[in-house]
């Protein structure tokens, strides 16, 4: 039931952590992948290299989704190389630094913002009328624990825009739901990626599995199965509108 033949799959965020994980869960069922990054080419070139060499089929492209309009091209791209797209995965975000709201600029604030938020919307914008023109499509959003819990130290901005991220994956799925596209999202809790290397000391992460009841952080490909499940028509085909959590028990709704 699990097939992506035929089917092309754009992960934005896919050059390391879950979304390059979900790059080559979606490879590895048949799809054709595009993916995405900004900075971190030789990431992404080495994801793209991992799918080819396991027979699968990927490309990368390149775009700072903080501008609507590069994920607008983004979008228009993947659609003139491969003619269609059928799932779309807004995986790209940053925290850019744990910092009090005291502290932080407005130009920060803003950053962060764009990069978790504005990037949802400008690629959903785009993919809309491509995926009503084929009739169903679906959209999944990754949002974050911290989306319900207000997150850890330093990161009310990035906690924000991900409860703006689930907010909106709510209500674009009703607005979408006579068109055939279906929007979910997932929620990570406390994943081992690069995000963590980059913006968590080992003592706060210490304090934030503390509270897991399985008693470890996650690792990016346990977060591949709710992706897939809820991209296939077959599995989720009735469900619209909804945000899995993926945390390990840490929070449960």
């Amino acid at each position: 039931m699990l097939d992506f033949g035929d089917q092309v799959v754009l992960v934005t965020g896919a050059s390391s952590g879950i979304g390059a994980a979900v790059a080559e869960g979606f490879a590895g069922l048949g799809a054709r992948v595009v993916v995405h990054y900004h900075r971190n080419r030789e990431g992404a070139e080495k994801v793209v290299s991992a799918i080819q060499e396991a027979g699968g089929t990927a490309t990368s492209a390149a775009a700072d989704l903080a501008e609507p309009a590069a994920a607008a091209a983004l979008v228009d791209g993947v659609v003139s190389r491969h003619g269609r797209l059928d799932v779309l995965v807004n995986n790209a975000g940053d925290l850019l630094h744990r910092i009090p709201i005291t502290d932080m600029s407005d130009e920060d604030f803003a950053r962060v913002m764009d990069i978790n938020l504005t990037s949802v919307f400008a690629t959903s914008r785009q993919a809309i009328p491509v995926m009503r023109g084929q009739g169903a499509g679906s959209i999944v959003n990754v949002t974050s624990v911290a989306a319900r819990t207000g997150g850890a130290g330093g990161s009310v901005a990035y906690a924000t825009s991900k409860g703006a991220v689930s907010t909106f994956t709510r209500g674009l799925a009703k607005e979408l739901a006579t068109d055939g596209i279906r929007v979910n999202a997932v929620a990570p809790g406390i994943i081992t990626t690069p995000f963590h290397e980059r913006h968590t000391s080992d003592a706060q992460m210490d304090a934030m599995v503390s509270g897991i009841p399985m008693g470890r952080p996650g690792r990016p490909d346990e977060c591949v199965g709710a992706v897939l499940f809820l991209s296939s028509p077959a599995m989720s085909g009735y469900i619209t509108g909804q945000v899995l959590e993926i945390n390990g028990g840490q929070l449960t709704p």
